[in-house]
């Protein structure tokens, strides 16, 4: 395929132009990008398709805003196949309820908008002491959020709406006192048991195959000694660090670079001041607020009539417990510390100067302007370091960006081999023994080689049959990476010799944990039979929050035997490949009675679990109302990208 293109390049580039222009003139451009992947259906709500676009869309806005949040966390997270499944969930679920909330004509009032709006404390935080919007400020705070007041208000709308969907379920459990003391009485329980074990390790170290029975372990068990597809590789990588190698800062760009930036990199101008609060909620009636303003007044005028007065007057007056007893002392600050009124009335006094009384949200202040805090402008030889530092980082970012579409199109352009785009980019050609589809446990995560999109292509038909250069991936954010499959080896099944004492030890186990079972099974049966006979070890007491040292299967084995009277009972507890026990389950030691305020919180609990329950339960039912389906397969662990590549 590849060849054809290569060979008839000009040929094809001539019918493409004749295929493509009337396509677009008689389509449109939207019509022709929709017959794309990304028009492909990933699910179906109620008759209306959710596409592949919206999917990619939707899950790079929630990467972003987790990125936000989480600047730390790995970006391999956000593109793992488990993380993009999520969000195609997620946007399934708001759309069975946006369209619930449409089937059941949920209305949203201008009240019930205004009261939303209220609880968002970015919004809240634009009133004024009047409670008028800063509507100028409100419109490009959502213009940088890429909303419209009216698009804004109008997905908030949507949201209300939605939520009542779930709220009528979610939002009518009772407490029931009850059930809640069982469900709780019976997590919490403790029992005090014997246990015998029968370790399979033990067993095994008695069993000595032949040489027969390796060999038909070996024929019974092939997969068990496969040696998986490999191949040895060569791989370049472009990112930012390998690009910042070969860029060399200029002195004229450092200087201008200083001069630019200097002011800002030294720091915030900080002010320090002292005040005196007469505290008046912006709520209060306003002869209370009157009284406030008068008393503030009153000191101001003794203030003026005696101004070295100002401390001795706030530890007497002022209703600010953090500063009254300090003189009205608040050390030093930024801008951005205080509320907005006492952070522009300080920041236009001069050293020594005192306000007029100044209005906030907390009352009245009368704010005195203490010292003064220039930031240091550092010199350009102490700043040299960082700003060269600075300036070839964004040189290499901006550098890394032009190269990218380059750096793809030189790899498979010259397909056949990485040295000369290793030359060109002057990278480093790296290689790579043994790598297999799967990462290797332990690998570096920061490494390509333990990318699923990458091991895909690399191990792809035209990369292992032609050795032709994968595509450039993106691995990471500044980081892009193509490779070369120069040996493959296909998975098969190891001769015998080779793997004769991996096939004992895997008859070894094999058989040791089956006599453990076999034992283990043989001796609960007649200790249940005579229960005078058992000899087991000290008794224990477990509970789920304290298992004595004990497997979890024997403590829920435990937990879960149908105890009656005080007579004792025997179980069984399967403990995978460790083996298995016998335990005797000899007394139910029930738990304390909790006191009242435990209680309550008890059934606040439960009864928030079951309401849970109930509306997830709710949310399947209209799944299956608005006949829900999701045409992707959902990812198996540890299977690679399947679901993210798509």
């Amino acid at each position: 395929m590849f060849d054809f293109v290569r060979k008839y390049n000009k040929v094809l580039q001539f019918i493409l132009l004749l295929l493509i222009i009337p396509s677009f003139v008689l389509f449109g451009v939207e019509g022709y990008l929709q017959m794309s992947d990304k028009d492909k259906a990933v699910a179906e709500v109620d008759g209306n398709d959710i596409r592949q676009g919206e999917w990619d869309t939707a899950h790079k806005a929630e990467t972003d805003r987790l990125r936000q949040q989480m600047p730390t966390l790995d970006v391999k997270f956000f593109d793992s196949p488990e993380a993009r499944y999520a969000t195609l969930e997620r946007l399934v679920r708001d759309r069975v309820i946006a369209a619930a909330a449409q089937k059941a004509h949920l209305a949203v009032s201008d009240e019930a908008l205004a009261r939303e709006l209220q609880r968002i404390p970015a919004v809240a935080a634009l009133r004024g002491p009047d409670g008028k919007l800063d509507v100028a400020r409100y419109k490009q705070i959502l213009a940088q959020q890429g909303y419209t007041p009216e698009g804004f208000e109008a997905q908030l709308r949507s949201d209300i709406a939605t939520r009542q969907v779930l709220a009528g379920v979610a939002g009518t459990g009772l407490p029931a006192n009850a059930v809640a003391r069982g469900a709780f009485d019976a997590y919490f329980e403790k029992r005090e048991i014997q246990v015998a074990r029968f370790d399979a390790a033990a067993y095994a170290a008695k069993v000595q195959p032949t040489d027969a029975e390796i060999e038909a372990f070996y024929q019974a068990n092939p997969k068990r000694f496969l040696a998986p597809e490999q191949a040895n590789i060569e791989y370049l990588v472009l990112d930012i660090e390998s690009i910042k190698k070969g860029i060399t800062v200029s002195e004229a760009d450092l200087k201008t670079y200083y001069e630019q930036n200097s002011a800002q990199m030294a720091g915030k101008e900080e002010r320090r001041a002292s005040h005196i609060l007469i505290t008046a909620d912006k709520a209060a009636p306003a002869e209370q607020r009157a009284a406030a303003r008068k008393k503030a007044d009153d000191l101001l005028a003794q203030i003026k009539a005696k101004p070295e007065s100002f401390a001795e007057l706030a530890r007497k007056n002022s209703q600010d417990p953090g500063s009254a007893t300090k003189g009205g002392d608040l050390d030093f600050f930024a801008r951005g510390a205080m509320v907005k009124p006492f952070e522009e009335a300080a920041f236009a006094l001069k050293k020594g100067e005192t306000s007029a009384v100044v209005e906030s949200d907390f009352g009245f202040h009368i704010i005195r302007l203490t010292d003064i805090k220039q930031p240091k402008v550092k010199s350009f030889e102490e700043m040299r370091p960082g700003l060269e530092a600075q300036l070839r980082q964004q040189q290499a970012q901006r550098k890394f960006a032009e190269s990218a579409d380059a750096f793809s199109n030189a790899v498979y352009e010259q397909a056949d081999g990485l040295k000369a785009v290793a030359e060109r980019f002057k990278l480093e050609l790296r290689t790579a023994t043994n790598v297999r589809r799967e990462p290797a446990p332990g690998a570096d995560p920061k490494s390509p080689l333990v990318n699923p999109k990458f091991l895909g292509a690399l191990f792809a038909a035209d990369s292992v049959e032609k050795k032709r250069n994968t595509e450039a991936v993106e691995f990471g954010s500044g980081q892009m990476v193509s490779g070369r499959v120069n040996e493959h080896q296909s998975a098969r099944t190891r001769p015998l010799a080779e793997v004769k004492d991996q096939v004992r030890v895997g008859l070894q186990v094999t058989r040791g944990l089956e006599q453990a079972r076999k034992a283990g099974e043989e001796q609960l049966a007649a200790w249940k039979a005579q229960p005078a006979s058992a000899t087991l070890p000290a008794a224990v007491v477990v509970s789920r929050q304290q298992p004595a040292g004990q497997a979890r299967q024997v403590v829920e084995a435990a937990l879960k035997a149908p105890v009656a009277g005080d007579a004792p009972v025997f179980v069984g507890a399967d403990l995978g490949e460790a083996g298995y026990a016998v335990v005797k389950v000899a007394k139910v030691i029930a738990r304390a009675e909790p006191d009242a305020a435990a209680a309550k919180a008890e059934a606040q609990q439960y009864t928030q679990w079951w309401t849970q329950a109930e509306a997830l339960a709710y949310y399947n039912l209209l799944k299956e109302r608005m006949k829900v389906q999701v045409k992707v397969p959902a990812p198996t662990p540890g299977k690679g990208d399947e679901v993210a590549s798509k």
